[in-house]
């Protein structure tokens, strides 16, 4: 989106700059044609006045020959200096007030014409300036044309009122003409529609947004699109979203009672076969080592056949909470106490102590059954790799605007080339085990699932090898927005020894 904004920006910049300079130059190639005009007028009118402008000029006749040449747009007027004097109007047609003589002599001895003029008087002065006489009406002078003669140089100068040539901008800069401003309000105005639609589309583009988030937070007591949507033209849109949420939901729903629906019609068979193998256990002699090692194969395998469709039913189960994934606050402290309080027996079991620290009330914002599959997958693996008499290590503390959850083994660790693998999907670092082995129906699920579920919640999870030896999972998840400060009186659990 910044992207976007940022050529946009470029595009508003460039392009009246290119068009500018495009028709600058064709509105100057207009004028310097009209300039070059009226120097040719200027100069031929020179030419014809030459005759009557020797030693002795008749005055009234030169009026009357100035009348010939001016019109109804051309101004004439004729200035003279005598040889050590300054320059003095002599004549003009149409008549001008002799205020508006004063203030144009001025402007040109501003400009320094009349200055290089008299050092000369010699060769024609391109000029085109603007000045404004007392009248009110802008004259524009075009050209000015020196006549040396032996009673003193003579000078021609041409004007016109500046409202008598429509489209002429002579003596105006171009970007003060009047096309140009009026093209500077209309783009202008373009560009303020154009940025107040732009950002009217990105705000309700966000709300939409926002809406999405809090229908995947919060599930159907967030609402739905098309109830919360402002822009009409997404209005079918927002139906058809409504109707698509619908349908990942019941699908995810549909997932999850195919799955328990599953477990269930597999898991009734197995225990049923469990159950008729007792009598027959009990009927064979102790000596016969070849029915015992036979029994002991068909447990193994049912064993491995009861892991398997619990396998499964994670994974419909993860692939159902990824579709439909609603997070909520929650505390992860309390969470983890629970967890570890349920596996109380299985780590007195192996001779496993607990090791770290558990901060009070870390409220996360996540999925409470999402993340205590993870917890459930990282710590049965913990507690299958540490040998026994060894320890687990846990400890949960805020870091920053995150949670961070880190789960330590004493197993054998992991080699390095394989810490990224042991994520992926029915990836294993288990060594072959006896078909007796209570460990023999893992399947390499536990740690992808876990990894799936803590990006899908926006959190990170990775392994390290501890030091000497052991396997380390660092689990970091975002703090929630409005976490609850721990009260003063609060009371923190005790540190796990």
């Amino acid at each position: 989106m910044a992207a976007k904004a940022i050529l946009l920006a470029v595009i508003f910049l460039a392009v009246p700059v290119i068009l500018y300079r495009q028709f600058e130059a064709a509105d100057q190639e207009k004028q310097d044609l009209l300039l070059r005009s009226v120097r040719e007028q200027g100069h031929l009118l020179g030419q014809a006045l030459l005759p009557l402008l020797g030693e002795r000029p008749a005055l009234p006749q030169i009026g009357q020959e100035l009348a010939r040449f001016a019109d109804s747009v051309t101004n004439v007027k004729l200035l003279f200096q005598p040889p050590g004097g300054g320059f003095f109007y002599i004549a003009s047609q149409p008549v001008v007030p002799p205020a508006n003589l004063d203030v144009e002599r001025q402007e040109l001895e501003q400009q320094g014409i009349l200055g290089r003029l008299s050092a000369s008087c010699d060769g024609e002065l391109p000029v085109a300036f603007r000045y404004a006489p007392p009248d009110g009406n802008d004259e524009v002078v075009t050209s000015l044309t020196p006549l040396k003669t032996a009673s003193g140089c003579w000078a021609i100068v041409t004007s016109f009122a500046a409202g008598s040539l429509p489209g002429s901008h002579l003596g105006v800069p171009y970007w003060a003409t009047p096309e140009v401003k009026f093209a500077a309000v209309i783009y202008l105005a373009t560009v303020v529609l154009t940025l107040t639609t732009f950002l009217s589309v990105r705000r309700r583009l966000r709300h939409f947004t926002e809406r999405a988030r809090a229908i995947r937070d919060h599930g159907p007591g967030a609402g739905g699109f098309a109830a919360q949507n402002e822009i009409p033209e997404l209005g079918v849109v927002a139906a058809e979203f409504d109707r698509m949420v619908e349908v990942l939901r019941s699908s995810a729903d549909d997932i999850r009672r195919a799955a328990e629906d599953n477990a269930h019609a597999f898991k009734t068979p197995i225990a049923v076969i469990r159950q008729s193998l007792e009598p027959l256990r009990r009927g064979i002699a102790a000596d016969n080592q070849r029915s015992v090692r036979a029994f002991g194969l068909i447990e193994s395998s049912l064993d491995k056949l009861d892991g398997l469709v619990s396998s499964a039913r994670k994974l419909d189960v993860a692939t159902a909470d990824l579709i439909d994934t609603r997070r909520a606050e929650f505390d992860l402290s309390a969470l983890l106490g629970r967890l570890l309080h349920e596996h109380a027996d299985t780590l007195a079991r192996h001779q496993l102590t607990l090791r770290g620290n558990i901060a009070p009330q870390i409220i996360v914002f996540a999925n409470e059954e999402m993340i205590e599959v993870v917890c459930e997958n990282i710590l049965s693996n913990a507690i299958s790799f540490s040998p026994r008499g060894e320890s687990i290590g846990i400890r949960l503390a805020p870091a920053g605007d995150r949670a961070e959850l880190l789960i330590g083994d004493s197993g054998p660790g992991v080699p390095e080339a394989d810490l990224g693998r042991i994520f992926e999907r029915y990836f294993s670092q288990r060594p072959a085990h006896d078909p007796l082995d209570e460990h023999s129906a893992h399947f390499g699920i536990g740690l992808w699932i876990a990894r799936r579920n803590i990006e899908t919640l926006g959190g990170t999870i990775v392994a390290e090898n501890r030091n000497p030896h052991g396997l380390l999972i660092r689990i970091q998840l975002p703090l929630a927005t409005a976490a609850r400060t721990i009260p003063p009186h609060a009371k923190a659990p005790p540190r796990l020894s």
